[in-house]
């Protein structure tokens, strides 16, 4: 009895064992992959392609062979062979418990490697080998490229729980014998052949064998049970596997040409058929041996709660993006009627008190805007500042100045500090704009700069401006803002980090935020971006990105306060989650 199925093990770098010695590491001491192995042999480019094609499906020649499979590159100059790559099978025992790949074989040790390189055949030791208390079978097979060996594989079978073989084992074998003559001939891999799907099917997953007819010669029990489920009653042998698939998926929709190729035979395919509502992956392999077709390999594999759980997983995104889109047009809706009472307010304070509100559902609605266009709850935020930046310039003046700079990069985060995070630049990046830089008298002029800088699991925004600051006797832990009230709140309470407000070197108010990421977010941060200079979109009617080559700072942010303004004093003011006085919001002022 065979042991249990074991996942694949495949192998490009490790450490020798038994008496085979190491061929070293690559360059950066790390283990030596496939290419630094292939170059200490001398590989060229176009062979070591191939080689790197091979081993990318050659799990189908191990498991079809229940043999370990080493792949051998010589070493001229060192007069020995080194391991470039390893493979165990599934469907049996393995001969090499220890990687091998790396290790050196000198010549003379393995006769049939120099005799498969030599003459291009597959060679096949009579007696099998003891050498690790465990009977083991070598053969060689020669990886022929353009007429040429570049490579011999060393098939090893390990012979300990060897019985008597079923149908299946001898189709196996079969399959795996013509497999190997593919090899030597240099037929396979086939450029077309390579696996299209991300996880294609195996041999366990089911195998079909046709003859040259394209008839069902041997069907694996797993084969015949996906073909049962796609509606099949009778038998898989002798039948016709291509006009029989093509009847099992007849529907009103339009039939895929791949269907017949791939059920067939006829070509190198990979495809998936539906009937009965359930859906079969296949992969065609046809066989050629000797210069005459030999039928196909096909294999199979049942994926109907696969794609049924993406179907599900599409469905609900897309439900999920639908209700951030309504979100958006909802609060589009409240914004515009704020907008429209403010028009109908005679008096000023009212007017500004309903237009500063507009302000803020919109930056709400944008990040749900964001939402409704992506694939999960994440957003890419450097696209929200942009937009908050632009809205935070159109408050000035077409003649104004001011000139917002957004240095560094946001990157990627979720919806629960996307959201918060949108609105406390708003607020900051417009009280810039309408206190901290605005002229007695005229428009507002000045350089807002916003900052960021992302580590691990924090990011730290600094928002910047070159105006008044303060007024005199300005007391942050009685100040009365509204605004003040939402950035101290959403920061301190909704994102548990801490806000600091002090004056800027040479005039003007500093605010810094240093805020916690939540798991889902704690990424390596992305590379740093020069600075971006936005212009006031109606002075311009165009946004200029002006990208230095130095390396930048982290982010940096431009944000309004609609109420007053935040100007520093003196000494700093420190506001952090840990102090629970800062999270009770002082009364609003009426309007």
């Amino acid at each position: 009895m065979r042991p249990s199925v074991r996942p694949p093990v495949v192998l490009a770098g490790g450490t020798g064992s038994g008496h085979w010695r190491n061929a070293g590491q690559c360059d950066d001491d790390q283990v030596p992959t496939l290419n630094d192995l292939a170059r200490r042999a001398q590989i060229v480019a176009p062979d070591a392609e191939w080689l790197h094609a091979l081993v990318s499906d050659w799990e189908l020649l191990a498991d079809l062979s229940f043999a370990d499979l080493v792949l051998w590159a010589p070493l001229p100059a060192e007069q020995a062979w080194i391991a470039l790559a390893q493979v165990r099978p599934t469907t049996g025992p393995t001969a090499f418990p220890d990687d091998v790949v790396g290790s050196v074989r000198a010549d003379g040790e393995q006769p049939l490697l120099d005799a498969a390189l030599i003459e291009g055949r597959i060679c096949r030791e009579g007696d099998p080998d003891w050498r690790r208390g465990v009977p083991v079978r070598h053969e060689t097979i020669p990886v022929c490229r353009s007429g040429r060996v570049v490579a011999v594989i060393e098939r090893s079978t390990n012979l300990d729980s060897a019985r008597t073989p079923s149908r299946m084992d001898l189709a196996f074998l079969r399959a795996a014998d013509d497999l190997a003559q593919m090899i030597a001939a240099g037929l396979f891999p086939c450029p077309a052949s390579s696996p299209t799907l991300v996880r294609s099917p195996r041999v366990t997953d089911g195998m079909v064998r046709l003859g040259r007819s394209g008839k069902v010669g041997y069907a694996s029990p797993n084969a015949l049970s996906a073909y049962r489920r796609l509606g099949l009653t009778a038998d898989l042998a002798g039948r016709e596997l291509g006009p029989l698939t093509a009847r099992l998926c007849a529907s009103s929709t339009p039939r895929d040409d791949s269907l017949m190729l791939a059920a067939s035979g006829r070509a190198h395919l990979e495809t998936e058929i539906e009937a009965n509502g359930s859906v079969v992956q296949i992969r065609a392999i046809p066989l050629v041996v000797a210069g005459v077709p030999a039928g196909a390999l096909i294999l199979l594999r049942d994926v109907s709660e696969l794609r049924h759980s993406e179907r599900e997983l599409t469905t609900k995104d897309a439900t999920i993006r639908e209700i951030h889109h309504r979100v958006k047009n909802n609060l589009q809706t409240v914004a515009a009627l704020l907008r429209l009472q403010a028009r109908r307010m005679r008096v000023p304070e009212a007017a500004a008190a309903l237009e500063e509100a507009v302000r803020r559902v919109g930056s709400i609605a944008l990040v749900h805007e964001t939402l409704s266009a992506a694939t999960g709850e994440v957003v890419d935020f450097d696209d929200i500042v942009r937009q908050i930046a632009l809205m935070a310039g159109e408050l000035s003046a077409p003649e104004a100045k001011i000139t917002p700079v957004l240095v560094g990069r946001f990157g990627m985060l979720s919806a629960s500090v996307a959201t918060p995070l949108a609105l406390v630049l708003t607020e900051l990046l417009h009280n810039a704009v309408q206190h901290g830089l605005a002229v007695p008298g005229g428009s507002a002029a000045g350089t807002l700069e916003l900052t960021a800088d992302r580590q691990h699991n924090r990011i730290a925004v600094t928002v910047a401006d070159n105006g008044s600051g303060f007024p005199p006797g300005f007391d942050l832990e009685t100040a009365t803002s509204l605004g003040l009230q939402i950035v101290r709140t959403l920061v301190v309470g909704d994102l548990g980090g801490t806000l600091v407000i002090s004056p800027r070197a040479g005039g003007g108010t500093s605010v810094q935020l240093d805020l916690p990421l939540p798991n889902a977010d704690q990424v390596p941060p992305q590379t740093a971006a020069g600075p971006v200079q936005v212009t006031d979109r109606q002075a311009t009617g165009t946004v200029e990105a002006q990208r230095s080559g130095q390396e930048a700072d982290p982010v940096q942010v431009i944000g309004p306060d609609p109420d007053q303004a935040l100007a520093p004093t003196r000494a700093p003011r420190r506001f952090s989650a840990r102090r629970s006085s800062s999270l009770s919001p002082p009364q609003t002022p009426e309007s």
